[in-house]
């Protein structure tokens, strides 16, 4: 009975034991799983993480607010100003003299009538009430005086300005009624400004589309080459394997089987450069769609179909600018022209409506007072140009320099992409007349191994025969991958040259 549960228990911690080996071995399988990247779904990450296409978008923005801008330029502007001003001596309408001479005005007045009266007083000495009449009148004539005088200081009081701390400030409203054009050609130069942002931003885009497909194909490439390696090496060890025995039986001799270790030798480091090579290209293609570069990833296009290798573009017009970098130019020529339209208003007049409120202390809207005191007030501002030594014309001139230089680069660019098109065209004519003789070929290559592996175990062909038609079905199997990735380039780079890369 112990034995029994003995080995009851043994085959129980045997199962456990397979049991965790069973998840260790797929621990790995779990950890290395890798990420499935579809040729949308790169473009889609690239677009996402491009530094590049996020200034793009920076300088979108820009351009954007700098139009808005512009059209604030036709609004009215309301400003305020506020200003205090001390100065060491006050603004004064009275002389020194003048001021002396209101001071004293009854002092002066009581002199003149007392030298015009000398005569009458004496005369009224001799009567008997002269001498009461006499004083009379001299209280009088004092009193007048002094009244004067007072009066006159007022009034030269109230002269004074004290301007020695002065406080201003307004409200001011203009509108521009005519300037030239000068708004109208700056709000245009905005509106340009904001379109080349976008086809900046959209030749950016296709050139990053453009330099994702190239990467993405070249995995594709690259994966069947290292596939096909993987099968040559298998082919060659085989025939390796098949040479050793013959070696043994005395049918074939060692050279024969040191040429074959040879070619094993060789199947070996080209697999190595192509996993080398496949290695650094997902690397590269990871660093585009902005992921880590070392995260394992697969590649959906692993077969390449007849709906993937479609027939070639037809080539389209150039007439509507659908290069980008078509447009950019000519958005370059129509901001030359504006910016000759707004050099050209400083040789205009200018019009302006202006109007406002008015404050300062002291203020003179009812004499001097020392308090704030203000106004409403409305006019027009009209500006004349009449002589600034050819400025302007000379300006006009090189703007008309700069016109011409942008559309003779234009010319010369829808002619260089006209070429470019041509030639992309004829590359796809090409590459899809190398797929068609790659595939040809591969017939014949095949057909020419399976003869020399038959003739091999017939014993009528050498191992060196072999090997050759091994080595032509190597080359065949690799120009035909070449000649369909090719397809693929040949026709994104014609997308790219039309300007229609979505």
């Amino acid at each position: 009975m112990y034995n029994v549960e003995k080995q009851l228990l043994k085959a129980v911690q045997w199962q456990s034991c397979c049991l965790l080996l069973t998840l260790f071995a797929l621990l790995p399988s779990a950890l290395s799983a890798q990420r499935l990247l579809t040729l949308d779904s790169c473009r889609a990450m690239a677009l996402r993480n491009n530094k590049q296409m996020q200034v793009a978008a920076v300088r979108k923005g820009m351009a954007e607010d700098l139009r808005r801008s512009a059209r604030t330029k036709y609004l009215p502007h309301v400003s305020a100003v506020g200003t205090y001003e001390h100065t060491s001596r006050e603004v004064s309408i009275l002389s020194d003299q003048q001021k002396g001479r209101l001071g004293n005005i009854g002092t002066t007045v009581a002199t003149g009538l007392t030298e015009q009266m000398g005569g009458l007083a004496q005369a009224m000495q001799a009567l008997p009430i002269g001498q009461v009449l006499g004083q009379q009148m001299g209280q009088m004539v004092q009193t007048m005086a002094g009244t004067l005088n007072h009066v006159g200081q007022e009034v030269a009081d109230a002269f004074r300005t004290d301007t020695r701390n002065i406080w201003a400030g307004s409200i001011l409203l203009s509108q521009p009624l005519f300037m030239g054009g000068a708004i109208v050609a700056a709000n245009k130069m905005a509106d340009l400004s904001e379109t080349m942002a976008d086809n900046s931003a959209e030749a950016r885009r296709q050139a990053t589309i453009y330099d994702v497909d190239k990467a993405y194909w070249q995995v594709v490439s690259l994966h069947h080459k290292k596939a096909l390696a993987e099968s040559y090496r298998d082919v060659v060890k085989k025939l390796d394997g098949d040479v050793q025995k013959m070696i043994a039986e005395g049918v074939a001799t060692r050279s024969d089987g040191l040429s074959v270790s040879v070619k094993v030798n060789e199947a070996e480091m080209a697999l190595t450069k192509v996993t080398d090579g496949l290695v650094l290209s997902k690397m590269l293609l990871c660093q585009l769609c902005g992921l880590p570069v070392n995260e394992a990833i697969e590649v959906k296009d692993e077969e390449l179909s007849a709906e993937t290798l479609s027939a070639p573009l037809r080539r389209e017009s150039l007439s509507d600018f659908s290069r980008p970098e078509l447009r950019l130019l000519q958005n370059t020529v129509d901001m030359s022209h504006q910016t000759t339209n707004l050099l050209k208003a400083g040789n205009l007049p200018q019009l302006l409506l202006t109007g406002g409120y008015a404050v300062s202390n002291p203020n003179l809207l009812n004499g001097f007072e020392k308090k704030f005191g203000g106004f409403w007030h409305v006019g027009l501002l009209l500006r004349v140009p009449i002589w600034n030594w050819g400025d302007v014309k000379y300006k006009v001139r090189a703007s008309k320099g700069a016109t011409a230089i942008a559309t003779l680069e234009l010319e010369e660019a829808r002619e260089l992409i006209e070429l470019q098109v041509s030639q992309s065209s004829f590359r796809v004519d090409e590459a899809h007349k190398q797929l068609a003789m790659a595939r040809s070929n591969i017939e014949r290559a095949e057909e020419n191994l399976r003869t020399a592996n038959l003739g091999f175990r017939e014993g009528v062909i050498t191992a060196t025969t072999v090997m050759e038609a091994q080595t032509a079905w190597l080359q065949a199997q690799s120009q035909q991958i070449d000649a369909e990735i090719g397809v693929k380039l040949s026709q994104v780079e014609l997308k790219k040259a039309l300007g229609v890369l979505e």
